[in-house]
């Protein structure tokens, strides 16, 4: 059942990984390479909301969550969140996360 909901998770672009292990995560995403683009300039071409929204996906929020916390559908939701890996040269959530990270769009947890 758990290996099921995950599936469906991330078919529906949701991410699966728990928030605990996320730094372990970047850690490795880091030593083997970084996301393409990743410059300040990709940063500036994120609109205000994207750029709330990117935050939001760095602190491991899902597109359902994403959309509750701003009054949003989880339609557009995906919008933004395709315009982000569009604007920041990424293709995923997980690059989109180190991207964050590295440029201080979202600041570790301590």
């Amino acid at each position: 059942e758990e290996l099921i909901r995950a599936v469906r998770l991330i078919a529906a672009g949701e991410s699966v990984l728990d928030p605990a292990i996320t730094a372990s995560v970047l850690d490795t995403y880091r030593s083997t390479g970084s996301p393409s683009k990743s410059d300040a300039a990709a940063l500036g071409r994120l609109t205000a909301r994207e750029r709330t929204v990117l935050e939001l996906i760095g602190r491991g929020l899902t597109n359902d969550e994403i959309a509750t916390e701003l009054v949003i559908s989880v339609v557009t939701v995906k919008s933004h969140v395709g315009a982000i890996f569009r604007a920041l040269g990424v293709r995923d959530r997980a690059a989109a996360v180190v991207f964050a990270f590295d440029h201080g769009v979202v600041a570790p947890r301590g």
